[in-house]
């Protein structure tokens, strides 16, 4: 049976994230190029072909961007951490450091129905370990010293939880309707908006 054991605060914790984040964003940068020694309609025609990985590129931007917030808010009362917060905390930051990967699969590959599968399924991934780790921390007052906190209310788990949904049905969905599923996404919009309207449960 695994032993909640402290082992210290979560600085390094938080500082190796802040630089994994940093490292997946740059490296999404890094896919933006456009061909030297070209005339204008080729020039034009390169910018033209940029267009989906510019897509690409802001749709990632927005997924990490909100997955490095949510990581900070979720260690924002945390004064401890232990052997499985820690091993959580590794797993996401590792589904975040391969997000360029599948961003080069949608903004390449985007008319395959795996380009969307994978790339839905690694920002699940990404979004399932920080759920695991908001119910964690929740669960383990003494990590975070008896400190209330928001992080396990249902309004934050539900938007976690509705996140990873949508992104893991892309999987299913891209294998019925191919790179249409991509689609699928929007849902998120009003969902979120929903949800951060929703009356807070007292705790």
């Amino acid at each position: 049976m695994w032993k909640s054991i402290p082992e210290g605060g979560p600085e390094r914790v938080l500082a190796l994230a802040d630089g994994v984040f940093a490292i997946a964003i740059t490296l999404l940068v890094l896919d933006l190029s456009v061909p030297r020694d070209l005339d204008s309609a080729r020039y034009e025609q390169a910018l033209y072909e940029l267009l989906p990985d510019l897509g690409a590129y802001a749709l990632s931007v927005v997924v990490l961007g909100g997955f490095w917030r949510d990581h900070r808010r979720i260690f924002r009362t945390v004064r401890q951490v232990d052997g499985q917060l820690i091993s959580l905390s590794l797993l996401g930051l590792g589904a975040a450091a391969l997000l360029p990967f599948p961003t080069r699969l949608v903004s390449d590959y985007g008319g395959e129905p795996a380009s969307p599968a994978i790339y839905g399924a690694a920002v699940a991934a990404l979004g399932a370990t920080h759920l695991a780790m908001a119910v964690l921390v929740a669960r383990r007052p003494w990590l975070r010293g008896d400190e209330p906190t928001d992080v396990g209310s249902g309004r934050e788990l539900l938007d976690s939880a509705v996140t990873v949904t949508v992104f893991l049905l892309t999987v299913p969905l891209a294998a019925l309707i191919g790179p249409s599923a991509m689609l699928w996404w929007l849902v998120l919009i009003p969902a979120k908006v929903w949800i951060s309207r929703a009356p807070r449960r007292a705790r």
